[in-house]
């Protein structure tokens, strides 16, 4: 079956309105332009659910496509803070934001949960923290072989998820390599997955540490290339450190976010147009 398809056709299949998203990808393979895809196509009340919120996640929260963000650390890395999710938080612009806080280690047993199709997931990380106080899906469980009391949190199962990866075939069947993340855990866990790549291609060639999704867990191929800028794709380009730090000014003044939003994502037909669009100002590498 050939699962290749638009990015934009993708989206408006794929992702509804309400939906619980999780857009995954460590540092690596961040998928930029399916986030764009669902700004342009204005998708909204979206629970964001992703281990690192960054420029993507600030770029749709500022845009009014979240109701609710589930996550377990926020920032521009190397940089500092999300100056459009601060201001959703602190100020409601443009909308009021739900905030749903775990630790990496809770955010990534939720994942294997949910892929493994179980209800929760068991740890120790929790005890002696205030994160239980603030967080209702994080209880106390009791060990039923020892009495050790430890702590359960739900089985995260997307509606939809979303990676970029170097290559898939037109099966749907992907190959990622490099630092992975929890792309693996967060596709096999979602209801419906797209995946964004470099390059369609007709086979693999091995690579060191690689990891194949197999086409039965991805609803749809979109070749995206450049598709996870400004972060990088191993063996493809490197990260744009630039574009992180223009991103801090970029986005601290309402007016001035939504201003470049509108000329640099909705005023674009793709993230082709969004790069091309972007080089003109010098904002990012020739």
């Amino acid at each position: 079956m050939d699962k290749l398809t638009s990015l934009r056709e993708a989206v408006a299949g794929l992702v509804k309105d309400g939906d619980r998203v999780a857009l995954e990808g460590f540092t690596h393979l961040i998928p930029t332009a399916a986030s764009h895809e669902i700004i342009r196509q204005r998708k909204k009340d979206l629970t964001l659910i992703r281990m690192t919120p960054d420029l993507i996640y600030d770029q749709m929260i500022g845009m009014g496509c979240a109701r609710k963000l589930v996550f377990s650390w926020g920032g521009n890395p190397g940089v500092g803070s999300l100056h459009r999710f601060r201001d959703a938080v602190e100020n409601g612009w443009p909308r009021p934001l739900e905030l749903e806080e775990h630790s990496h280690a809770g955010m990534a047993n939720r994942y294997v949960a949910g892929a493994s199709g179980l209800p929760f997931a068991v740890l120790r990380g929790y005890k002696g923290t205030d994160l239980p106080k603030v967080t209702d899906t994080v209880a106390p469980i009791r060990c039923p072989f020892t009495g050790e009391e430890l702590m359960a949190v739900p089985a995260i199962n997307p509606d939809v998820t979303v990676i970029h990866a170097q290559q898939a075939d037109r099966r749907g069947n992907v190959a990622i390599w490099g630092i992975s993340g929890i792309q693996k855990e967060a596709a096999l866990s979602a209801r419906r997955v797209i995946v964004t790549v470099e390059e369609v291609v007709e086979s693999f060639r091995p690579e060191p540490f690689q990891i194949v999704l197999p086409s039965v867990a991805v609803d749809a191929i979109c070749e995206v290339p450049g598709g996870a800028y400004p972060s990088y794709a191993y063996g493809y380009y490197e990260r744009d450190n630039t574009f992180y730090e223009e991103w801090d000014g970029i986005s601290r003044d309402r007016e001035r976010f939504t201003e470049w939003m509108e000329r640099h994502v909705m005023g674009v037909e793709s993230f082709e147009e969004h790069l091309k669009s972007i080089r003109k100002e010098e904002v990012i590498k020739a």
